[in-house]
């Protein structure tokens, strides 16, 4: 049975008559996310809790851990949602900021920004395990190194992967679930800090002699706090898209950014310790310091959690782009395949954990730094594809649009490139190594599946949604 497809939307002006079933919206039937689990799952896109924020304070001090929590939201987060917000509602679908790159400059680089951002999100898949096992090592020791990490990371990996594979809808509800409960203890803690807070800590630039390390200070504030835009792959999943993605994605900003600061303005104004102890894990260290042992055992039990979510939400987005790109033929047809039973695409989460297993046993900071460094360089054709699709159809019905004019989008989005540049400019060599290789890899891989289409050595959807049809309306 063949299905009709959509016309470009980007061709569609404001009167534009309603649009056949497509092939991201073929199953519409099937049970859609709502707004309290989708703004759950963009919260473990994205954060998942305090877990992870401990390094920031060891390589630049509390007082710059202040500011990064407090300012870099509004230099990147808020940028990176409302361009999210807009994009998704005014493109729909699974293909999320693939569609977007494709729409503004072609193929080549709709299929380029997919691969950066699909390696980006399984590099940061393979940190959820390993962020989890830092956390449980401190009551479990055994989990330090050897066999015993391997297997754990192992295990866990596979295990959740399955969940993932059981369904998205039960995967939302589950990220609800584990986001209240992972949460709880930090709220509890930063209540019974407060009498023991003394504001004078906040203020230190950090222990004298410490040697800042702004490469881990910089990536730790990026990696908590972007993917905003790794939820646009779940679009067509999403029960009344226009309506429901902006208040979800509002709704989180705020969620997010409040999670890190309480947190982390409790526990440097209670607890001082020597600026080397805020080591991943350290937030555990002082629950036992300003409540007691049950506490700290909660926050471990807590990091557990938080990990889950974080691993099933990016799973999803990573799994659903690579359905997204089968849908619009920028991958061969197979990568689209649903499993019959919970309706998941099964092959995208069994590549999407074979690559993250892969990754999972590199250096923590390696890992966080080669999943930014590839996201950058995302995010740079992502803010120009926002720019040019805002020229290139300005009359185009945009259900949620950026209340601002092209130049002052310009300006919103050269604020956070000069950041990305800066990211890039500090990371190691063997994150340029890796980076460079996968990029490499990028480029030879749209060539080889421009070739297999063309020698119909694979099979492809038949979807053509490279050439702009005549406007409809």
């Amino acid at each position: 049975m063949t299905q009709e497809i959509d016309p470009p939307l980007s061709t569609m002006p404001e009167n534009s008559p309603k649009l056949p079933i497509t092939a991201s919206t073929a199953n519409s039937k099937n049970k859609k996310l709502t707004l309290i689990p989708l703004i759950f799952l963009i919260y473990f896109e994205v954060a998942g809790g305090p877990y992870g924020e401990e390094p920031a304070v060891q390589s630049a001090g509390p007082l710059f851990a202040i500011l990064g929590f407090l300012i870099f939201p509004f230099i990147w987060s808020v940028p990176e949602a409302l361009i999210t917000a807009e994009l998704s509602t005014t493109f729909p679908g699974n293909g999320g900021f693939v569609i977007w790159a494709d729409k503004a400059f072609g193929p080549f680089w709709g299929s380029l920004m997919g691969t950066w951002k699909f390696l980006s999100g399984v590099i940061n898949i393979a940190s959820f395990p390993v962020l989890c096992i830092s956390y449980m090592e401190k009551l479990f020791p055994i989990f330090s190194s050897g066999v015993p990490r391997f297997m754990a990371i192992l295990v866990s990996t596979l295990l959740l992967s399955f969940l993932n594979y059981t369904g998205l809808t039960i995967v939302g509800y589950a990220a609800v679930v584990l986001g209240v409960v992972s949460l709880a203890p930090f709220l509890l803690m930063s209540l019974i800090a407060i009498p023991k807070i003394q504001p004078h800590r906040w203020i230190s630039l950090g222990q004298k002699g410490v040697k800042k390390d702004w490469n881990l200070f910089f990536n730790t504030l990026f990696w908590n706090l972007n993917f905003w835009d790794n939820v646009s792959t779940l679009a067509g999943e999403v029960e009344t898209p226009q309506k429901t993605f902006p208040l979800a994605l509002f709704s989180a900003v705020i969620f997010t950014c409040l999670g890190y600061i309480i947190p982390l303005l409790a526990v440097t104004g209670a607890v001082s310790v020597d600026q080397s102890e805020w080591e991943t894990g350290f937030m555990a260290n002082a629950a036992e310091i300003i409540c007691g042992k049950w506490l700290k055992f909660w926050i471990e039990i807590g990091a557990v959690l938080s990990a889950i979510g974080l691993f099933e939400a990016q799973l999803s987005s990573s799994a659903f782009q690579l359905l997204g790109m089968a849908e619009l033929a920028f991958l061969p047809k197979f990568f689209g395949l649903r499993s019959k039973w919970f309706n998941t695409p099964w092959v995208g989460i069994l590549l999407s954990t074979a690559i993250s297993l892969g990754m999972s046993y590199m250096n923590f900071t390696d890992i966080i730094s080669s999943a930014n460094f590839l996201y950058s360089l995302g995010m740079f054709l992502e803010f120009s594809s926002f720019i040019w699709l805002r020229r290139k159809f300005p009359l185009i019905k945009r259900p949620y649009r950026v209340p601002m004019k092209l130049p002052g989008l310009v300006i919103m989005c050269l604020i956070p490139c000069v950041f990305l540049v800066f990211i890039m400019a500090i990371a190691t060599k063997i994150v340029f190594l890796i980076s460079g290789l996968m990029t490499v890899g990028a480029i030879g891989w749209y060539f080889l599946i421009k070739i297999c289409r063309s020698k119909k050595w694979l099979k492809f959807n038949d979807v053509d949604i490279h050439v702009e049809d005549p406007i409809v309306g």
